[in-house]
């Protein structure tokens, strides 16, 4: 699970940020009031997605990872639409998951299984 989390974070986190945070994101999905799928085919993980809450009646879905030689399958989806209804059944009103709008796939993925946009973010570094 480190090494995936440490994969999706050297993809959508740009350095500094992003040289010492898998540990702690592996960390926080296995802590109390989280939770942590696996999609698997033939008893292979292809996919992973991670979540917390609910909190005031909000999950938030973070990471979603598929490695990069299992993309294209739509595991995913799967695991999103899996991660998101976990949160559902585990009391959540609403189901929040932040996506960059640069990123083509996440864009159709999340729409097409019922996440609709509210508001854009941006991040800014400075040294």
């Amino acid at each position: 699970m480190t090494q995936w989390f440490e994969e999706f974070i050297v993809e959508t986190i740009p350095p500094p940020a992003s040289d010492t945070a898998a540990a702690p994101l592996a960390k926080a999905a296995l802590e109390p009031g989280a939770f942590c799928l696996f999609w698997e085919i033939n008893r292979t993980p292809v996919s992973v997605a991670a979540g917390r809450g609910p909190v005031t009646g909000m999950s938030r879905i973070a990471p979603v990872y598929t490695p990069l030689n299992q993309r294209g399958h739509g595991y995913a989806s799967a695991i999103t639409a899996a991660a998101t209804q976990t949160a559902l059944d585990r009391g959540s009103d609403q189901v929040l998951i932040f996506t960059d709008l640069a990123n083509p796939t996440t864009n159709h993925i999340y729409p097409a299984i019922g996440y609709e946009p509210i508001s854009d973010s941006a991040e800014y570094h400075f040294s």
